[in-house]
C-alpha cells in the first residue's frame, strides 16, 4: 500500500487554514498543520483530526524564514510523502494610508505574504515535480479579493501582496504543469475570521458586509471548500486558475 501524502497547510491553526485541514483530514490526506505562534490552536486542531481518527501533526515555523521554510519541509518529509501545499499563511496590519507606511510594515508584509509562499513552493516543487522524481501533487495559493479592490484607506500594501501571489500562481502553475503539479489560487473575500482582530478591526467582516451583494461575510468554511476543490482530483485540468470566493463583491 502506498503510503499516506500529506498536505501540508501554513498558518494552519486557525480560520482558513484550520477548515481546509479539517477538510483534508476528512477525505482521507495526512495532514501538516503549520503555525508560527499559534501553538495551542494548532495542537487543538491535530487532537481533533487525531479523535476522528486521521493523522496529523503541528509544525512550528515562520514561513518569512528561509531556515525555518526548509527545516518545516524537512519534518513533513519524515511525517510521510508531500502531496498538497496550501499556501495560506498570511498577514494584515492595522488600517493606514501609503503616505503613512514605513518600510518595516512593507518588508513584514512582502516577506510573510509572497517571500513566504515563494518559499514553500519551491520546498513544495523539489519534493512533488517528476523532473526530481516525485509523484505530482497540487499547490493552492491564498489570495485575496483585495487584489482586484485595492484596499485603499485600508491596506494598499496588503493588496499589492496578494495581487503579487496572482501573478506568482499564473507563472508557477505554466512553468510546472508538465511537471505533474497543478498551481491554483482562491481569492476570499471578506471572510469572518481572526485576521481582522490583529489588523485591529475584530469588527470588520460584520461592518462590510452591507458592501458585499449577497449581504454577509464569508466563513472559513466556504472557502476552504474552494481549496478542496482545487487540491483534490476533481481539478483534475484546472491550473492557472484564480477563483474568487467573495460572495459577489
Amino acid at each position: 500500500m502506498d503510503a499516506q501524502r500529506v498536505a501540508l497547510v501554513t498558518g494552519g491553526g486557525r480560520g482558513i487554514g484550520a477548515a481546509t485541514a479539517r477538510l483534508a483530514a476528512q477525505h482521507g490526506w495526512a495532514v501538516a498543520v503549520n503555525y508560527a505562534t499559534q501553538a495551542a490552536a494548532a495542537e487543538a486542531l491535530v487532537a481533533e483530526i487525531h479523535a476522528a481518527g486521521g493523522r496529523a501533526i503541528a509544525v512550528q515555523a515562520d514561513v518569512a524564514s528561509e531556515p525555518q521554510v526548509v527545516r518545516l519541509f524537512e519534518q513533513v518529509d519524515a511525517f510521510g510523502p508531500l502531496g498538497a501545499l496550501v499556501n495560506n499563511a498570511g498577514v494584515v496590519d492595522v488600517a493606514q494610508r501609503v503616505d503613512g507606511m514605513d518600510a518595516a510594515r512593507l518588508t513584514r508584509m512582502f516577506q510573510v505574504n509572497v517571500i513566504g509562499a515563494f518559499l514553500c513552493a519551491r520546498e513544495a516543487v523539489q519534493r512533488m515535480s517528476t523532473r526530481y522524481g516525485g509523484a505530482g501533487g497540487s499547490i493552492v495559493n491564498l489570495g485575496s479579493a483585495a487584489a482586484r479592490i485595492g484596499s485603499p484607506g485600508q491596506y494598499v500594501d496588503y493588496a499589492a501582496a496578494k495581487a503579487a501571489v496572482d501573478t506568482f500562481t499564473l507563472g508557477l502553475a505554466k512553468e510546472v504543469a508538465a511537471e505533474g503539479i497543478r498551481v491554483n489560487a482562491v481569492r476570499p473575500g471578506i471572510i469572518d475570521t481572526d485576521i481582522h482582530a490583529s489588523g485591529g478591526q475584530p469588527h470588520r467582516a460584520r461592518d462590510l458586509a452591507p458592501q458585499v451583494p449577497m449581504q454577509r461575510a464569508g466563513t472559513a468554511d466556504e472557502v476552504a471548500q474552494a481549496v478542496w476543490w482545487l487540491l483534490s482530483d476533481a481539478a483534475s485540468y484546472t491550473t492557472g486558475s484564480v477563483i474568487d470566493v467573495a460572495g459577489g463583491r
